[in-house]
């Protein structure tokens, strides 16, 4: 049996805790994303099954008050399944374009071109978005420009605080 030379000592040893390092924007963007799709697609959802249970119940609108209070309730309850189902699906979607932007952002970092990381991602979940949602080849096409000027703007905003925090270290 052996004793460590603090427990001879009569102190207690320390503990042995394993730390694990997560960068913040491995959480918050695919998280974020989550939050948006969810809202996004329970607005969008709700809103499409009620003009479609409008459209299939319009040809026989209730005549009794009981009539009205069941359609009500039947249209409430489908308002909510499909904006929940809706709302979901896209949130899983913006989730996983979300995963995309920083797993191409930190795969890019890793191969060595960390400068131009945030334009990379852009142009990568811009093309993973047009694909997600089978934009045509126009929109698609827009949506690359736009990744392209997010991820420029990123990247511009990355060195602008890097350069004011440089000044702030030297004026310090």
């Amino acid at each position: 049996m052996t004793i460590d030379a603090s427990e001879a000592e009569g102190t207690t040893p320390e503990k042995r805790v394993i730390h694990i390092t997560v960068p913040p924007r491995w959480y918050l963007i695919p998280g974020t994303a989550f939050i948006a799709g969810a809202v996004i697609g329970l607005v969008r959802g709700g809103q499409t099954e009620s003009l479609r249970f409008l459209a299939e119940n319009a040809h026989r609108p209730p005549t009794t008050v009981e009539g009205w209070y069941f359609y009500n309730k039947t249209k409430n309850y489908r308002i909510m399944f499909a904006g929940i189902k809706s709302g979901g699906w896209e949130a899983a979607k913006l989730a996983a374009l979300g995963i995309g932007w920083v797993g191409i952002e930190e795969g890019v970092e890793r191969v060595g071109l960390g400068d131009v990381r945030e334009v990379i991602a852009g142009v990568g979940t811009a093309a993973m978005f047009s694909a997600a949602y089978r934009l045509p080849m126009r929109a698609g096409q827009r949506a690359v420009v736009a990744g392209l000027m997010i991820g420029g703007t990123l990247a511009g905003l990355r060195v602008a605080r890097r350069v004011l925090e440089e000044q702030k270290r030297a004026r310090e």
